[in-house]
């Protein structure tokens, strides 16, 4: 079943990509939460209308986010958390507290665009991924140290 997404999906696409689904998966939760649109003649002659008429509006999103992703070159995090005797970390480290950690140094980075590919368990060095735009991304190191 083609689709056309009206919003990010994580793992899926991006808002106005016209992708292939399994029928159930379009028809019981993409369609239904308000996701997607069936990808139909008429569907993507409004679809290539509206990118038309956006294309100068997307070019300045992506240059704000090429901007926000040039202010967080060359961050580098410390993030605290409680530990035991063996450097294992009591829960974990996740998106929120990096946001947080963005947010003191002066960053103001949503939480939703933070994707961490490993659980942190333990004292150490990680790097997390901040997507701002579908084509910006920014790496960002962080280093969780014993409180």
């Amino acid at each position: 079943m083609k689709i056309i997404l009206k919003e990010d999906v994580r793992g899926l696409g991006y808002k106005d990509d016209v992708v292939e689904v399994k029928d159930g998966y379009g028809r019981n939760y993409l369609i239904p939460q308000g996701k997607a649109v069936v990808a139909t003649s008429s569907a993507l002659k409004v679809l290539a209308e509206n990118q038309r008429q956006r294309a100068h509006k997307l070019a300045q999103i992506k240059a704000d986010a090429e901007a926000a992703a040039a202010a967080l070159e060359g961050v580098a995090l410390t993030i605290g958390a409680k530990t035991s005797a063996t450097g294992t970390i009591f829960g974990s480290v996740n998106a929120i507290q990096i946001a947080e950690a963005l947010e003191k140094l002066g960053h103001n980075v949503d939480r939703k665009l933070i994707s961490i590919k490993e659980n942190i368990k333990e004292v150490g060095k990680y790097s997390a991924t901040i997507q701002f735009h579908k084509e910006v991304a920014v790496e960002i190191p962080f280093e969780v140290v014993a409180e």
